[in-house]
């Protein structure tokens, strides 16, 4: 009896740590398919012929499926459960990587979209999965796996011009290169799927999208997730064309992209493990956002190469609070994972709507004004309304 516990302690041990090294390694392989563009959207848009609105659409695509995806994906688990959800999403965003790169508009617009489903799945469930099995540190998980996401995020942005010019990779054959980490995870997520390694269903109880719809708490989660969404796929779309105007090269410009997410690392797992120990986070909020609009506005006035990378650091602080935070707050609002899941889903249903628009919106307003101004305007003002929100 004694040899049996210590074995199945030993199991349960080993299949924990197996789950811990998942949740990580899906984390990765949530923004690199989609940050790994904004730098290359010149020469995309180059070899396409393609006009700066459409050219946003490679990264308002994905956010239009996170929307529609986001309400069905707790659905599926709760059919096939957590591990076997998340396995099939990390297998159609393979197959959408390598896609992408084939066909012209045809391959990169089907590409993306699948990109968009297979990431949708890992959004949405990541947080129900933290809830149910890491109840007592949600905050902790939360901030592992958000900052293993935006470390990833931003080592892609980084290495989008050095593989696609320095390597002379290409630009699709940049894009690919990040397939490797979405094969790893599939490799760490199969045993999962097999036997028990299944995620127990989810609780009886039912949230309807009627209830979280009526309650006010879930709105203003939904729009801070919104929000923030919409600066940081605008950021990942247009920054690198932004700082170029300024002057700044290429390669350069991309690695302020890759800068941005690396500053926010400590911030993106600090929010989470601090909102854990408190019941109010508004304070959390009026201090990253007060970093976030600083490093905006410097950005609308430029300057000198060692201030532009300044107003890059407050940016990415700001950024990297925001997404850690929002992604804490699915478990911290709620009460079990069926909830996390369900409010997880609302609010990044309606949330990426609105973010979607972001990417496009960029794009469209700087074709008609040739300038950058109005939308780095727009910026700060989103900024504001998340505070408020």
């Amino acid at each position: 009896m004694e040899r049996y516990t210590v074995r199945t302690e030993k199991e349960i041990s080993i299949k924990k740590m197996l789950l811990i090294a998942g949740i990580i390694f899906a984390a990765f392989n949530l923004r690199p398919a989609i940050t790994s563009v904004g730098p290359l959207i010149g020469y995309i848009r180059e070899d396409l012929g393609i006009s700066n609105g459409v050219a946003g659409l490679l990264t308002t695509i994905p956010l239009i499926v996170f929307a529609v995806l986001s309400p069905l994906a707790p659905k599926f688990a709760s059919r096939y459960g957590n591990e076997t959800a998340i396995f099939a999403g990390l297998v159609v965003l393979l197959a959408g990587m390598i896609i992408r790169t084939f066909g012209a508009m045809i391959g990169l617009l089907l590409g993306t979209v699948l990109i968009g489903v297979g990431i949708a799945i890992g959004n949405v469930l990541l947080p129900g999965i933290v809830k149910e099995r890491f109840p007592d540190k949600i905050g902790l998980m939360t901030s592992v796996y958000s900052t293993a996401m935006g470390m990833l995020a931003g080592i892609a942005s980084g290495l989008a011009i050095p593989l696609s010019e320095g390597l002379k990779f290409g630009w699709k054959n940049a894009l690919l290169f990040w397939t490797m980490f979405v094969i790893l995870a599939i490799c760490l997520w199969f045993p999962l799927i097999s036997g028990k390694q299944r995620s127990a269903k989810p609780p009886t109880v039912h949230i309807s999208n009627g209830f979280l719809l009526r309650s006010p708490l879930a709105w203003q989660v939904t729009f801070f997730m919104g929000l923030q969404s919409f600066l940081f796929y605008s950021m990942v779309a247009w920054l690198p064309e932004i700082l170029q105007a300024d002057g700044l090269s290429a390669s350069t410009a991309g690695w302020m992209l890759f800068l941005v997410q690396i500053a926010g690392l400590p911030a993106t797992f600090a929010a989470p493990a601090l909102s854990d120990k408190y019941a109010d986070q508004r304070r959390i909020v009026a201090v990253l956002g007060a970093i976030y609009l600083a490093g905006l506005v410097g950005l609308l006035y430029g300057g000198p190469l060692l201030l532009i990378v300044f107003w890059i650091i407050l940016i990415g602080i700001g950024q990297g609070a925001s997404i850690g935070l929002v992604l804490a707050l699915f478990g911290l609002r709620t009460r079990s994972s069926e909830q996390a899941s369900a409010l997880s889903g609302m609010a990044q249903s309606i949330g990426y709507l609105l973010a979607a628009f972001g990417p496009i919106l960029i794009g469209v307003l700087y074709d008609k004004t040739h300038s950058w101004v109005v939308p780095i305007l727009l910026f700060i003002a989103v900024c504001v309304m998340m505070i408020i929100a």
